[in-house]
């Protein structure tokens, strides 16, 4: 065995963990800010919504998405809570079209504002919502997620060989 293969079996092993601890992390984050209003795109995400008063509707937001990372790095019905985030997620590129000015210079939507990156890499979080809820389905569907074996005849574990294939784009 390789040190490439070590590192390849490491990372299948702790690849989507990681991927779900962090992606909780930044959610219980960025919406604890929105609860206590202080997060700088309170009114970015006002001025996506204008038909709902931004005093109830940011906090509100906000305590939705720190449930959601909370779930997330507990491991709270995986499945379900990474497709809500996905969805969330995507629902933020709203503001591309409700706020154009905002997310792009000149009307460019080549040239992106800071309000547009900071839109754009919710393409990142949402893709790596997928993969947590697609990687939750698998454990769910083996069996993890009700505690029995995860492992093969070999003693190899399911989620290490799924990650492998995948890496070796075969299925």
């Amino acid at each position: 065995m390789t040190i490439l293969d070590t590192g390849r079996r490491l990372l299948a092993r702790v690849g989507v963990p990681l991927l779900r601890l962090s992606l909780g992390l930044v959610f219980v984050w960025f919406g604890a800010l929105k609860v206590a209003d202080r997060t700088p795109v309170g009114d970015l995400v006002a001025g996506t919504v204008p038909w709902l008063d931004r005093a109830w509707f940011v906090p509100a937001l906000g305590a939705f998405e720190v449930v959601l990372g909370l779930a997330l790095i507990v491991g709270y019905r995986l499945g379900w809570v990474a497709l809500l985030t996905a969805a969330h997620l995507a629902g933020t590129f709203l503001t591309l079209v409700v706020q154009p000015d905002v997310a792009f210079q000149q009307g460019n939507p080549l040239l992106l504002t800071t309000e547009g990156e900071f839109v754009a890499k919710n393409l990142v979080l949402a893709t790596a919502a997928l993969v947590v809820a697609a990687s939750a389905g698998r454990r769910e569907r083996d069996g993890a997620d009700r505690g029995e074996a995860d492992h093969d005849r070999d003693g190899r574990r399911a989620d290490a060989r799924a990650g492998l294939t995948a890496l070796n784009g075969r299925r």
